[in-house]
């Protein structure tokens, strides 16, 4: 039952950072994109903002869709688990923990989650061990 429950969490986590990734890269979903992105990033003190626009965008895109594949899960968390603190850092922090004044819970729940796949790693339940039934 573990790999199921680590496939659950790969599979909510990977969906919510690739649509997150969309959002930011292509503006989909509402999102935006790049060019609006790093308006945001400028104003948050990012320099240059287009380069970590890109860097951030192309990073929650692609490692949302690794922990959805079950590949490379550790690295793809840890690369996430940055891009969630320093989110919780500039943005969240000064707001204090709770969601509805803007603080940072949603942040600590999402890091405590990229954390427990650095622990546990993909689980049996990948694409490519899925391939091999």
């Amino acid at each position: 039952m573990v790999d199921w429950g680590i496939l659950v969490l790969r599979l909510g986590l990977g969906i919510m950072f690739s649509a997150h990734g969309l959002q930011m890269a292509f503006g989909l979903f509402g999102g935006p994109g790049v060019n609006g992105f790093s308006k945001m990033l400028s104003g948050l003190g990012f320099v240059p903002a287009i380069f970590w626009s890109g860097v951030a965008a192309y990073t929650v895109l692609i490692g949302g869709v690794l922990l959805i594949l079950g590949i490379q899960v550790r690295v793809a968390a840890a690369l996430l688990l940055i891009f969630i603190l320093t989110a919780l850092v500039k943005v969240h922090l000064s707001k204090g923990f709770f969601m509805a004044s803007g603080g940072f819970e949603y942040n600590f729940v999402i890091a405590s989650a990229c954390i427990a796949l650095i622990l546990s790693d993909a689980g049996q339940l990948t694409i490519f061990k899925l391939m091999e039934l």
